[in-house]
C-alpha cells in the first residue's frame, strides 16, 4: 500500500510537471507543441514499453474479447476528446476557473463515479464516506487556488492568457462551461480504461506479465486511440492556421527536444500512476486517481513559482493560494485515510 502511494504520487509530479515546454516555445504553435508531444507520449513510448514489459503482447490483444477492446479504445478516445475540451475551456474561461473546475469533475467522475457503477456499497462504508469528504476538501482547495490565480493576473493588470491548454477562441462564458463540463467528464474516462480493463490486464498476467507492467497493454489501446483524435485536432489546427511549416523551421532543435520531455513525461506518469494503483489493491484505481491529480496540481503551481510567476504579487493572492495549497495537501492525508480503511 505504502508503495503504491508513492508510486501513485511520483505519477502525478510527472503529470503536473509535463506541460512545461507549452510555456517556452514561443515560435511554435500550441498544435505544435501538442501534436509533436503527443506523437512521442501515445505511439512512441507507449508500444515498445508495452512490448518490453508484456510478454506475447499481441496474442494478449487477441485472445480479449472484442467487447473489452473496444470500451478500452473508446475510453481512450473519450479521453482525447477530453483534451480538445480541456483546450476549448480553458481559453473561453480562463486558466484559474477552467482548471479548477475540470479539475474537480475528473476527481468525481473519475473516482467516485465508477465506484458508484462497481462497488455502490462502499460508498455508505467508512472509506467510501471518507473519500467523497476527501474529494470536497479537494474541491474547496482547487477554488481558493483558481481565486488565488484570477487576484494575481488582476493585480498584474493581465488576463488570464487565452491560450494556456490550446487555440485562443473567442466564445460565450455559457458556452465555455459547456466545454469545461464536457472535459471534466471524458477526461476521467484514463481512468475508467483502468477499472474496467481488467480482462486485458489478466490476460497479460496469465502470460506472464507482472501485476504493475500487465496495465501497460492496457494503456497501450488507450493512448493509440487518444492519439488519433489529439492527432485530428492537431492536423485540423494547423491547416487553419498554416503551422505545419514551423515543424521544418532551423534552428529548432531544443523545441524537439522539449516536445520528448513532454512525450515522455506525460505517457511515464499515467503508467507509473497505474502500477501504484495496482500496488495500492482492489480500489487502488478508485482511491489513487484523485491523489495523482491532487499532486499534479500542486507540482504545476509550485513550479508556478519556481518560474517567477508569483514575483511581485501581493500578499493577499498569496495568502489564498497558501490556504488552497494546504486543503490540497489535507485531502492527500484523507484520501490515504479512506486507503488505508478500505484496504
Amino acid at each position: 500500500m505504502g508503495l503504491g502511494l508513492l508510486l501513485v504520487i511520483v505519477g502525478g509530479i510527472m503529470e503536473g510537471a509535463y506541460s512545461i515546454p507549452l510555456k517556452y516555445a514561443p515560435k511554435w504553435e500550441w498544435e505544435n507543441m501538442w501534436g509533436a508531444g503527443s506523437l512521442m507520449a501515445l505511439i512512441l513510448v507507449p508500444w515498445p514499453l508495452a512490448f518490453l514489459t508484456v510478454p506475447n503482447l499481441l496474442s494478449v490483444l487477441s485472445a480479449t474479447s472484442a467487447k473489452s477492446l473496444l470500451t478500452t479504445l473508446l475510453f481512450g478516445a473519450g479521453w482525447g476528446v477530453g483534451g480538445v475540451f480541456f483546450g476549448l475551456g480553458i481559453s473561453a474561461l480562463g486558466l484559474s476557473l477552467g482548471l479548477s473546475l475540470i479539475m474537480g469533475l475528473v476527481a468525481i467522475g473519475g473516482s467516485i463515479v465508477p465506484l458508484m457503477m462497481k462497488y455502490p456499497e462502499q460508498l455508505v462504508r467508512p472509506a467510501g464516506l471518507v473519500l467523497m469528504a476527501g474529494i470536497v476538501v479537494m474541491l474547496f482547495g482547487l477554488a481558493a487556488c483558481a481565486r488565488a490565480g484570477q487576484l494575481k493576473d488582476k493585480s498584474a493588470g493581465l488576463s488570464e492568457p487565452a491560450a494556456s491548454g490550446g487555440p485562443p477562441r473567442k466564445v460565450s462564458f455559457k458556452l465555455g462551461l459547456v466545454f469545461c463540463i464536457a472535459s471534466g467528464i471524458t477526461s476521467a474516462l484514463v481512468n475508467f480504461a483502468l477499472i474496467f480493463g481488467h480482462e486485458i490486464a489478466d490476460a497479460a498476467v496469465r502470460r506472464g506479465a507482472s501485476l504493475s507492467n500487465a496495465n501497460n497493454a492496457i494503456w497501450v489501446l488507450v493512448f493509440t486511440s487518444n492519439y488519433v483524435v489529439n492527432a485530428a485536432y492537431c492536423v485540423y489546427l494547423a491547416k487553419k492556421r498554416h503551422s505545419f511549416t514551423k515543424f521544418f523551421s532551423g534552428g529548432l532543435g531544443s523545441y524537439w527536444a522539449a516536445a520528448v520531455y513532454l512525450g515522455i513525461f506525460w505517457a511515464a506518469g499515467i503508467v507509473v500512476y497505474g502500477a501504484g494503483a495496482t500496488r495500492m489493491g482492489q480500489f487502488g484505481a478508485f482511491l489513487g486517481y484523485p491523489v495523482m491529480l491532487i499532486v499534479s496540481i500542486l507540482t504545476g503551481n509550485g513550479l508556478g513559482v519556481l518560474t517567477g510567476e508569483w514575483q511581485e504579487v501581493p500578499s493577499r493572492p498569496k495568502h489564498i493560494m497558501t490556504f488552497g495549497v494546504s486543503l490540497l495537501m489535507s485531502a492527500i492525508v484523507i484520501l490515504a485515510l479512506s486507503s488505508w480503511l478500505i484496504s
